[in-house]
């Protein structure tokens, strides 16, 4: 058996430890992005050079997207709850949907310059692997959590 069909086993059973643990939302967090960088090194097969230039950019692009996704849209989700729904006026309403689709154009051009900036240091074939294995991650990691919420 190769190190490929290994990993993402031990990332299966280390992620399973990792719900067991009842840590706070930074090292949930922290310990999500370690996983998140050994399961995207196995996929990428990325080489000693192409790894130097690309943790970075990637890394400041993760952060980035997180931060607009958890800061800006967690905040206009807390506004739209049912009970707020049925309260708000069409002038806040049609407010908060521009500030909705301005944070979704920033999520776009934020991901629109990290795929150009990755195209200036791994060929298109392994971008699109990225892309495929971000999908891959998530799903793993959906289904743990589901798998972990039925069992209690």
């Amino acid at each position: 058996m190769n190190f490929k069909k290994i990993l993402p086993i031990l990332l299966l059973f280390t992620s399973f430890h990792f719900y067991a643990q009842s840590a706070d939302m930074k090292e949930k967090k922290e310990q999500i992005k370690a996983l998140k960088v050994a399961f995207l090194t196995t996929e990428l097969d990325l080489t000693t050079k192409e790894a130097q230039k690309f943790w970075p950019v990637y890394n400041t692009y993760d952060d980035a997207q997180f931060e607009i996704r958890h800061q800006k849209m967690k905040s206009y989700m807390h506004q739209i709850n049912d009970a707020a729904l049925d309260k708000i006026s069409e002038k806040e309403a049609l407010n908060l949907l521009n500030k909705m689709e301005a944070t979704d154009e920033e999520l776009y051009l934020l991901r629109k310059k990290f795929v150009r900036d990755l195209k200036e240091i791994l060929p298109a074939v392994k971008i699109l692997k990225l892309r495929k294995s971000e999908e891959n991650f998530n799903r793993k990691l959906l289904h743990q959590y589901r798998d972990r919420g039925n069992r209690n």
